[in-house]
């Protein structure tokens, strides 16, 4: 009976590890043609994070509804959730699907925009801008937990991790509190910073779902809004969407640590092509170091790409012996296998 029951066991791990094997390897694909990466759905603010040999890439889905062409002041941006894609090697990429939405989180009225996941102590952060409802106001940044990279992912908090009133309301007013990004150095410190017209940074505590101290504002030329923080070797990068000859390219800046002095290096990107916006999101994967941004230059069920209607793009990225980043170039073969 003992060796039955064994048996049985054995035999229902078998069946359940098979069907999470068939399931992976069932998850819709595509391979890297070249830029746009991505050319099933119109995507947005990529944001990489390499974990397990694994990298994924966390993205906005720009959806398009009617009337959205003649649509203003924010109204342009459809993203009612967040998609994930992951690949081995840059060339074949899996379609994780939808991993996340505004509505998961009960305090929010929906527009979503840029977000970043990072891991800390096995759990899988999943920081996000939302349109906060009552009783907050404005755009904020909410947080999400989860124990993979692709979720299952719930609100942590059960509230915004910042709100409109925790911040100074600059030129931009009401959507100051968008785009976070985040950094977990080598000794387990958190740090985030977000902010559109206004570029904030802070500490985070521990629990990775409250602020540590003061928000502190990063006086940066030109700064728009989408900012990215790395770091490489001993030097912290903070890049971020400037304001170029009418539409928005990507400069950056660098520290010897997150507490600054933050200098200006110069701009890493020109402008998008058909896009007023550009996002930067760096990595470094399989020994090299990747740029991902988007443009406009997709057209998808015949709908031309538009302010709301962006593409996802990757280009390689170098650097100079000092720590400058090279100007990367964005191309169309990028970073597809000739």
């Amino acid at each position: 009976m003992r060796n039955l029951m064994l048996w049985g066991t054995t035999a229902l791990l078998f069946v359940a590890c098979a069907g999470q094997q068939k399931h992976a390897e069932t998850l819709p694909a595509f391979q890297n043609t070249g830029n746009p990466l991505i050319t099933g759905k119109f995507t947005a603010d990529p944001a990489p994070m390499v974990h397990a040999g694994t990298l994924y890439l966390y993205v906005g889905h720009d959806e398009y509804y009617e009337g959205q062409d003649t649509a203003s002041g924010g109204r342009e941006f459809n993203i009612t959730e967040w998609l994930c894609y992951s690949t081995d090697d840059m060339q074949t990429w899996s379609d994780h699907g939808v991993v996340l939405k505004p509505t998961d989180f009960n305090w929010a009225v929906g527009e979503a925009w840029a977000s970043q996941v990072v891991e800390k102590n096995g759990k899988f952060y999943y920081y996000v801008t939302v349109q906060a409802g009552e009783p907050y106001t404005g755009k904020a940044i909410g947080v999400a937990v989860g124990d993979s990279p692709v979720g299952p992912f719930k609100d942590a908090i059960g509230k915004p991790l910042v709100c409109d009133t925790m911040t100074s309301n600059g030129a931009r007013g009401w959507w100051n509190d968008i785009d976070p990004t985040v950094l977990v150095d080598d000794d387990g410190q958190a740090w985030m910073s977000w902010g559109n017209g206004t570029c904030f940074l802070a500490r985070l505590k521990s629990n990775m779902t409250e602020l540590d101290g003061e928000i502190r504002v990063v006086d940066l030329p030109g700064y728009v809004e989408g900012p990215w923080l790395h770091k490489r070797g001993d030097l912290y990068y903070l890049t971020y969407a400037s304001m170029g000859e009418g539409r928005e390219n990507i400069s950056y800046a660098t520290a010897p640590s997150m507490e600054g002095p933050w200098k200006y290096r110069g701009e890493l990107t020109g402008m998008a092509e058909n896009s007023f916006t550009i996002h930067p999101g760096i990595i470094e994967f399989n020994g090299k170091w990747y740029l991902f941004y988007h443009n406009a230059a997709l057209t998808l069920d015949g709908h031309k790409g538009a302010i709301g209607r962006r593409s996802v793009c990757v280009d390689e990225l170098t650097y100079n012996y000092d720590g400058e980043m090279n100007p990367v170039v964005q191309t169309k073969t990028g970073v597809a296998e000739r």
